[in-house]
């Protein structure tokens, strides 16, 4: 029953999207100029989340860090960009012509962007006001850190497994299905259950709800891979920083609240590759990244 219904998951990834065919990364980035970090959001239909992101950032302690905060809006609700430039005018408001997923809009913003440093910030997020700060100088002398990213808590304050070992190819399977419950240690070693989250260190990936990353490296590496409309994109990137010689770290003092929704995972296993778009989504990056990067 499992294995038809992996079968039946993995085919559906491959047909829904047009297959995995190599495609290139259409970013064109501009190059950077003088200044620290540029904190970019991708808003999605969630005004009020990004309503509070953006006045945690107000709120964030970056003296003697520049900075500029380019907020890309891919909702196409006509009233976004006047309400949000007159709330917020130190922000730099980019409307997408089209919904290009997580991975074209941050891309969009980074073209704009002047930081040597990018900060990518899911709008879900509230930052704690020495966060940014902490990645800043754990990265601003240490050349061979490529990313950086915080310890993520949920919104009641427990720890959100952020730093991730790499999937294998059946992981996904075992996260959604009940055979995950057969086989603990696999989902266990995935998550860095047996890691204390305590205490600096390196990291196959990290979540992308905060990441700070070497803008060189960002734009060398053509950004986000446009292929993943939602989900993979993070853990794709993070793989070509380790491919590069780059470290990929995990900073425990630099804290940022995620309200992570999860959407993907909402509805039964069995049922959500027919009833939702989230699942889909996900199933077709999976295969995509597992093909890629031809994980075992």
């Amino acid at each position: 029953m499992y294995e038809t219904s992996w079968a039946v998951y993995f085919l559906w990834g491959v047909l829904y999207n047009g297959g995995t065919e190599k495609q290139g990364f259409p970013a064109v980035f501009r190059t950077a100029l003088p200044m620290d970090v540029s904190i970019i959001i991708v808003n999605y239909r969630s005004r009020e989340k990004t309503r509070n992101c953006l006045l945690s950032l107000r709120k964030a302690e970056l003296s003697g860090i520049s900075h500029e905060i380019i907020l890309v809006d891919n909702s196409e609700e006509d009233d976004f960009g006047e309400a949000f430039r007159n709330e917020f005018p130190e922000a730099i408001v980019l409307r997408s012509e089209t919904n290009g997923g997580m991975g074209s809009g941050n891309n969009l913003g980074a073209n704009e962007a002047k930081g040597s440093f990018l900060l990518i910030l899911n709008p879900d997020t509230v930052v704690r006001p020495d966060a940014i700060s902490r990645l800043f100088r754990t990265m601003k002398d240490r050349e061979d850190i490529g990313i950086a990213g915080p310890k993520l808590l949920n919104p009641d304050g427990t720890l959100q497994y952020s730093c991730l070992r790499f999937p294998k190819v059946w992981t996904p399977i075992l996260r959604r299905t009940l055979l995950g419950r057969l086989t603990p240690h696999h989902l266990g070693r995935y998550l860095m259950t047996d890691f204390d989250h305590q205490q600096m260190r390196d990291v196959d990936w990290m979540m992308g709800s905060c990441l700070l990353i070497r803008a060189d490296f960002y734009r060398r590496a053509g950004g986000f891979d446009e292929r993943f409309f939602m989900y993979f994109e993070d853990i794709d990137l993070c793989r070509r920083a380790w491919r590069e010689g780059l470290r990929v770290v995990y900073c425990p003092d630099a804290v940022v609240v995620h309200d992570h929704a999860r959407g993907s995972a909402r509805a039964r296993w069995f049922i959500a590759p027919f009833t939702s778009r989230l699942a889909r989504e996900h199933i077709r990056s999976w295969v995509k990244y597992a093909m890629k990067w031809k994980c075992r």
